[in-house]
């Protein structure tokens, strides 16, 4: 095994590095002509509940595309089976709920989840890729809470969250205490986590864009607070991301989370105009992995310059690989970005 590769981490710490490091959120699958092979045969819930089966899917893309980091291939809804949501991820649908929150009494019955009880096959597949095969830190996740909530309340995925947004404004005692119940269950989730062997964290707050400013400062962050103040104690780059929620990057500033995730709506340098100072990690639009080369070459070359600028960059994309992504364009994005990171970096040191 090659040396290890801690460039992600130190970049998540603020550090200028010799070069921008680079993942793909949603790079384990997807268009991976060997994922697609294994899919054929086993859903999602059956590959990660095989962790031999389910690291060799999560360091897939290490081998492939020569990325900095490994995210585990999982999905935020995993542990929710573990405090009584019956959910099941349907192809082409997403997870889909039979038992959706209602009412208070809905969320009382909710249990408390014990990873070493309920998700052990997601701490074996860690304990296999960072004790015995990855040379790259692996990133350990979970879904925030407002997004999980969401697919409780809605019984699945949701263009509008309508019900969500209504449950959370007219039943507040319910909602709060369904704040708390999942900040307990991510916060001891993502523990377990780094207990066996993740060395950065994720948190995935996808949809939360659809709630406006004030909504989120009264119904979310105090819970987004209080999870990141006891995952600080982990010592690990604690990263949020969501999509179209651009709005809320001031809001997401003043948490103590080491990297601000941009989707593709916010450049990095109106992210630091506005006084984002912390590590950022984005944020090339996933699209436009369709488009021809010298396209994707320019904006990635302005994104890697915007970064640049403040030490503290992970190269990513503004949402997750989609199935039509050509593989070799991803693996000659990466080459791209560290060949060229690694160019100008040396050159602010002059």
């Amino acid at each position: 095994m090659r040396k290890f590769n801690d460039t992600l981490i130190r970049a998540a710490r603020g550090e200028r590095t010799d070069y921008t490091p680079v993942w793909f959120m949603r790079q384990a699958g997807r268009s991976q002509a060997e994922y697609r092979k294994i899919k054929e045969k086993y859903s999602l819930e059956e590959i990660t509940h095989q962790p031999e089966l389910c690291a060799y899917v999560t360091k897939l893309p290490v081998d492939q595309y020569n990325v900095d980091a490994a995210i585990l291939y999982k999905d935020i809804v995993t542990p929710l089976p573990g405090i009584g949501v019956d959910v099941k991820i349907k192809a082409g649908v997403g997870p889909v709920i039979s038992n959706p929150i209602r009412s208070v009494a809905d969320v009382e019955k909710l249990g408390e989840f014990n990873a070493k009880e309920h998700t052990p096959f997601v701490l074996d597949t860690i304990k296999l890729l960072t004790k015995e095969q990855l040379d790259v830190p692996l990133i350990g996740f979970a879904g925030a809470p407002f997004t999980l909530a969401s697919y409780m309340i809605e019984g699945g995925p949701s263009r509008n969250y309508n019900k969500t947004k209504s449950f959370m404004v007219t039943e507040p005692k319910a909602w709060f205490s369904l704040m708390d119940k999942l900040a307990d269950m991510i916060i001891a989730d993502i523990a377990a986590q780094v207990e066996a062997g993740a060395t950065a964290i994720q948190v995935f707050d996808s949809w939360v864009g659809a709630l406006n400013v004030e909504d989120y400062r009264v119904f979310i962050k105090p819970v987004m607070t209080r999870i990141f103040a006891e995952l600080r104690k982990e010592n690990v780059p604690l990263i949020l991301f969501g999509v179209g929620a651009s709005h809320l990057v001031n809001e997401w500033n003043d948490l103590p989370i080491d990297v601000v995730g941009l989707d593709w709506r916010m450049p990095i340098r109106k992210a630091r105009e506005l006084g984002v100072m912390k590590a950022v990690q984005g944020n090339l639009d996933p699209s436009l992995l369709l488009a021809d080369w010298h396209v994707i070459e320019q904006r990635a070359k302005d994104i890697i310059d915007q970064g640049l600028q403040v030490p503290g960059h992970i190269f990513n994309l503004g949402h997750g690989v989609f199935p039509e992504v050509n593989p070799d364009v991803l693996k000659r994005l990466t080459t791209f970005i560290h060949e060229y990171s690694r160019e100008q970096a040396s050159l602010l040191e002059r």
